[in-house]
């Protein structure tokens, strides 16, 4: 039989600097969530959250490494560049959360009661999980966006922005409802849809990128996106100001942590995580905002 057209396989997926990152985050990945149900043990959410993450990140890089080794991504209906890009920023994303929650509530420097051959087990996980956040943080690191180069959107600076912008309103919804009592104002009730609103939208222009359908639509999918930007700065310059207003001034709130509070199930605890990624969003919005006035969208790749 005569080939007509190239390689079956792209050895170029497994030899690269990135296709040796995601090749070390699939043995990283494993050996973790492998180390912790062997024998490192995990309870309660934390512990199941960890697991997701590994196995999610896990199975994920395997189908990403499977695609480009055999060239199966061109047959997909989606912007291959796009969704690497997004994954890799989400998967450092959870990999770092997973590698400080682990150790912070499973490790302990003495074997009593668990054990030293369970407290081994767990050191080591916390190690590998560390070096699978490494690893993902590499892959972002090789595939973002160079100056003048053409790439995908969420290779850039902005396109990983939306993906941190999303993560971090996950968080600020974690802390909402375990018991933030935001229902008692109306002003804090309009933070959350201020919350709500710019993670959803935020949600829609990754999801338009990775389908790389931005090319079908009516209108301007760059400039709207800039002036979506602008107004969710706006947005969360304002909960910016009215939560901390609402739940920490003595009139509507309390300045000061209760003394009475208990530990894990404390409102003001929620509400103060709440207001740190209220700003730290904000801060997020607004580099975005910035660098979205020097990058050109590429539809097609």
């Amino acid at each position: 039989m005569e080939s007509t057209g190239g390689p079956y396989l792209n050895t170029a997926a497994v030899t690269a600097p990135v296709g040796i990152a995601r090749l070390l985050q699939v043995m990283f990945g494993c050996t973790t969530f492998s180390l912790v149900a062997h024998q490192g043990g995990f309870s309660a959410a934390y512990g199941t959250f960890c697991m997701f993450v590994w196995t999610f990140c896990f199975a994920t890089t395997v189908f990403i490494v499977a695609c480009e080794f055999t060239h199966l991504h061109s047959c997909l209906s989606i912007s291959w560049g796009n969704f690497t890009a997004a994954f890799a920023m989400l998967a450092t994303l959870m990999s770092i959360t997973a590698a400080v929650i682990y150790p912070l509530y499973f490790v302990q420097l003495g074997c009593y009661p668990i054990g030293c051959e369970v407290r081994d087990f767990r050191i080591a996980a916390s190690v590998f999980a560390g070096l699978l956040f490494i690893a993902y943080a590499a892959e972002v690191f090789l595939t973002r966006a160079k100056p003048g180069q053409v790439t995908s959107y969420m290779a850039t600076v902005s396109g990983l922005l939306k993906i941190v912008q999303a993560f971090v309103a996950c968080i600020i919804f974690g802390a909402l409802v375990n018991d933030s009592q935001y229902g008692k104002h109306v002003a804090t009730q309009w933070c959350v849809a201020v919350y709500s609103f710019c993670f959803v939208v935020t949600v829609v222009v990754v999801a338009f990128s990775i389908t790389g359908k931005t090319a079908l639509l009516w209108f301007p999918f760059e400039r709207a996106v800039v002036i979506y930007t602008f107004v969710a700065v706006l947005l969360y310059v304002s909960a910016a100001v009215i939560w901390p207003v609402f739940c920490f001034d003595s009139k509507y709130g309390s300045p000061r942590r209760p003394g009475l509070c208990a530990k894990g199930k404390c409102p003001w605890d929620s509400q103060l995580v709440i207001a740190i990624f209220t700003y730290v969003n904000l801060l997020l919005y607004a580099a975005d905002l910035a660098y979205s006035q020097r990058i050109r969208f590429v539809s097609h790749l």
